[in-house]
């Protein structure tokens, strides 16, 4: 899922005492309510449209899927109590409970769930995330215009019995029943107002622990309690309010006096000592930082001779190579993160057991030799004759301090000029996916513990490829391991997809997400999950 903000970031000035939120007492909050920066606003919080960490943090709070995630980031029963999977591991039936409600009383039914992933895959709703729904039979055809959407391997049996076919063995389809594009919605509730029924409390009808109360755009969205929801009596929170700070100075400041309980964004030059005097821990997260190259046709309409530069892999790879990695983590970003040298990071099994990620594909420090060799066979021998290469980012203290250290890197190894510029977070998301750029900043968070999260998302077909990428044998190699049953040969596959993807070097990683987050010590059972979401239906206040 991509990232919005970088949550390990270097701070470029003081931090400011000043308060940000009016009629807040020095001090914190009394009662169970938990104020928690989400750091920017969300695009939306549309189960189907959502594509980035902060909306599906709201969703996540305010849906239940089929299974929900545990603290171990293990799927157990939601709205699904139990379920029965076929010897072939192509057809699941889920029994559904009866007490599942939705904030306006209504039940939850069967029929909610066939709606909401046939409006996933329909090419009219034009969802990111309609790829993720591909595993089940007919998702992919659907999605292309091939089949009608009642054609989806979905259907009702009766109410509360729901039956899926999928196109081949998924070990991880659980997982993704909890994931936010696999969140029932309401058809009777989406198609009354489809552009503005997830803007408005009132008809953001949802299924999970808590609902929307408020929404103040570029301040803060509120959650209360619901008290329909099936385990009401098990959540101790009154009230989320999670605010939209994308300053990390500001979070920062907020957070010592009192007015945030829970931020996840400390500047750099704080993480020291927050860690040492206990205010931040480290969390595990599973996610890999990086840039990427526009190679879409449309790069030409947005500059010319830059995109014919970038088209050549020489020059992808010089530029790679001209970058060190173990500089930027251990001047710039300084929050423990670990020097990407491949696009799946550590943390995800192999089929023995042991860790996907075997090989360097390029040294953590970078090859300057290499990369001017490289780049002079391009035909810029010292950068000359090079075009100046835009790169832009989502404002932030954080990726503008990674930016100005390659920036440099790319002049001083390559004599590679490069421009820096940032756009507020919805602008940028809409330019990164609308591919009107040359050279930008990305992120991405695992939707479920698995290689395939970081892989398929760049078939040439995918809703989340904003980077053009198009290699035939990229495409055949990802499509026969989602048909694999045996875990080793689909494993194979999958790294044999990584070692196409790394040849061809449409993107550049940069490091391995780390989480660093300040969190009072009176809020207690708050999980963040290694897959960036953060679950608040446990969580209370203890002073």
């Amino acid at each position: 899922m991509k990232k919005s903000k970088l949550f390990i970031v270097l701070a470029l000035v003081l931090a400011i005492g000043v308060s940000f939120f009016s009629g807040c007492a020095k001090g914190g909050q009394t009662g169970q309510t938990i104020k928690y920066n989400l750091g920017a606003e969300p695009a939306t919080i549309d189960p189907q449209l959502n594509s980035a960490v902060d909306g599906a943090t709201v969703i996540v709070n305010c849906f239940d899927g089929l299974t929900r995630l545990d603290a171990n980031d293990k799927p157990i029963p939601a709205v699904a109590e139990r379920w029965e999977i076929s010897p072939d591991q192509l057809t699941y039936k889920f029994y559904l409970r009866k007490d599942a409600k939705w904030t306006d009383g209504q039940p939850v039914k069967a029929q909610d769930f066939v709606y909401a992933w046939q409006r996933a895959v329909d090419p009219k709703t034009a969802a990111e995330y309609a790829y993720q729904l591909w595993y089940i039979k007919n998702g992919e055809a659907i999605s292309e215009g091939k089949m009608p959407v009642d054609q989806l391997g979905v259907k009702a049996l009766d109410d509360y019995t729901l039956e899926v076919t999928l196109e081949g063995p998924t070990p991880y389809f659980l997982s993704l029943t909890a994931f936010p594009t696999y969140m029932p919605v309401r058809k009777d509730v989406v198609e009354k107002d489809p552009q503005g029924w997830a803007t408005k409390p009132e008809t953001y009808i949802t299924n999970g622990p808590f609902k929307l109360k408020e929404w103040r755009p570029k301040d803060a969205l509120i959650l209360e309690k619901n008290p329909n929801w099936y385990n009401a009596d098990k959540v101790k929170l009154q009230t989320i309010e999670m605010k939209m700070l994308e300053d990390q100075t500001s979070a920062l400041a907020a957070f010592r006096t009192g007015q945030l309980d829970y931020i996840e964004s400390p500047p750099s030059a704080e993480i020291p000592n927050l860690l040492k005097s206990g205010e931040a821990k480290v969390f595990p997260y599973l996610g890999t930082y990086f840039y990427i190259f526009n190679l879409s046709p449309n790069a030409e309409k947005v500059d010319p001779a830059a995109a014919k530069a970038i088209k050549d892999v020489r020059v992808r790879k010089a530029i790679n190579l001209a970058i060190n990695r173990k500089a930027i983590v251990e001047n710039v970003t300084k929050g423990g993160q670990i020097p990407a040298t491949s696009f799946v990071p550590n943390g995800i099994p192999d089929a023995d057991g042991k860790d996907f990620k075997k090989k360097d594909y390029f040294p953590a420090e970078g090859n300057v030799e290499e990369a001017k060799k490289l780049l002079a066979e391009a035909g810029y021998p010292d950068g000359k004759g090079f075009p100046k290469i835009t790169l832009i980012y989502n404002t932030s203290q954080g990726h503008q301090a990674i930016a100005m250290a390659i920036q440099d890197m790319l002049k001083k190894n390559l004599g590679i000029n490069i421009e820096l510029a940032n756009q507020e977070w919805k602008v940028f998301q809409k330019t990164r996916d609308e591919r009107n750029y040359i050279f930008a900043r990305h992120g991405w968070i695992a939707d479920y513990v698995d290689p395939m999260t970081f892989l398929d998302m760049w078939v040439s077909n995918s809703g989340q490829n904003n980077i053009g990428y198009n290699n035939p044998e990229y495409d055949k190699k990802i499509a026969a391991a989602k048909k694999e049953a045996d875990p080793a040969k689909r494993m194979q596959l999958l790294h044999e997809a990584e070692d196409i993807l790394m040849n061809d070097m449409p993107l550049v990683p940069l490091y391995y997400y780390t989480n660093i987050a300040c969190v009072k010590d009176y809020v207690k059972d708050v999980h963040k999950s290694v897959l960036g979401f953060v679950y608040f239906e446990n969580a209370y206040i203890q002073k």
